[in-house]
């Protein structure tokens, strides 16, 4: 079965325009993995060096992303391009997730805490 998206070409030109008149960009590849104790996320971004590449919680939300500058008006004016953008799930231990260096590769270690093998308890009926 064939779909038609239907943008408006307004939309379209500008999307080509800001690629065209920021030089062009690589296509970041992000890969999530699952083991039995941690998930994974491993970033690849052709081009950006780790350095410029910026990892933060907020609000239970994990974002990771890369600025990348645009002159515009005879100002170089800062826009965020957005690698991974996801809630933090309860399961994974928000304060020990680590980051490091594998190559050219990102990697991003989110543990597991307790919860992950589900929490069970029995509740008593208060009298």
């Amino acid at each position: 079965m064939k779909t038609t998206l239907n943008l408006p070409q307004e939309l379209i030109t500008s999307i080509d325009l800001m690629n065209t008149l920021n030089g062009g960009t690589s296509e970041a590849v992000v890969r999530l993995k699952q083991f039995s104790s941690y998930r994974q996320i491993t970033v690849h971004v052709p081009g950006v060096s780790f350095e410029k590449v910026k990892m933060e919680i907020n609000n239970n939300q994990l974002m990771i992303y890369y600025l990348t500058g645009i002159v515009s008006q005879g100002k170089e004016v800062q826009f965020p391009r957005v690698l991974y953008n996801k809630s933090i799930p309860y399961f994974v231990d928000a304060a020990n997730i680590t980051a490091e260096e594998a190559g050219r590769d990102l990697i991003l270690n989110l543990p597991y805490n307790d919860l992950h093998n589900g929490y069970h308890r029995d509740i008593e009926l208060s009298r």
